[in-house]
């Protein structure tokens, strides 16, 4: 067989491709482990009592600036790492925005309160709590952020898999801002956004083993 018949026979009946198929995927998982992590952290904590007062609905608005906005970034880089390549058009820059800002304001917090409140600031009542509950909200939203990269074609899987963990632990931390008493920016900052972190790292060893294909 000549190479010309060939590609010919490999070309017949050919369906172009949806460019739009990768992201459309992503969108879908992002809001599904958005919808588990929420009633996981209902079932298993519940909802703040305080929810509908002026300062707890100051904190979570802006607990949920933080988190939604990690879920945000991380999801625009989880598209592109999905494809083949894509690690070359991914930028680290955009995704520590969300940290920078939230130590920024945490940094500012500090400065304007006494040097003896800083422990409780930094600490709270529930840094226990959230160090345990955001990384095991996230489980099931890891998995269903992993799924969906699998029905793409990852090159760099460790990077992949961190993004994947990246949005699962910003997913967690929003379904559990919901529930956390502990307002402070200094807490935020250190325990969402260092479990955040955690998950990311999870990821980043899962990956290679869970998305290789």
């Amino acid at each position: 067989m000549k190479t010309d018949d060939l590609v010919a026979i490999l070309s017949a009946n050919a369906e172009p491709v949806d460019r739009r198929l990768v992201v459309r995927t992503v969108c879908v998982a992002v809001a599904a482990a958005s919808v588990v992590a929420l009633g996981i952290m209902l079932v298993g904590l519940g909802v703040r009592t305080d929810l509908m007062t002026a300062r707890a609905l100051l904190f979570l608005f802006l607990k949920l600036a933080f988190t939604v906005g990690i879920v945000g970034v991380a999801s625009i880089y989880l598209t592109r790492l999905a494809r083949p390549g894509g690690e070359r058009k991914t930028s680290s820059i955009m995704v520590a925005m969300p940290f920078l800002a939230i130590v920024l304001l945490a940094a500012i917090s500090l400065a304007f309160a006494p040097s003896s409140y800083w422990d409780k600031m930094i600490v709270g009542d529930q840094w226990l709590e959230c160090l345990l509950s955001i990384p095991i909200i996230a489980i099931v939203p890891f998995a269903i952020a992993i799924w969906s990269v699998r029905r793409a074609a990852p090159t760099d899987l460790a990077r992949t898999g961190a993004f994947a963990g990246f949005i699962a632990g910003g997913v967690s931390a929003m379904a559990y801002a919901l529930h956390c008493t502990d307002d402070s920016l200094p807490f935020v900052a250190v325990w969402y956004g260092g479990t955040i972190a955690l998950c990311t790292f999870a990821g980043a060893i899962l990956g290679p083993r869970l998305l290789r294909w």
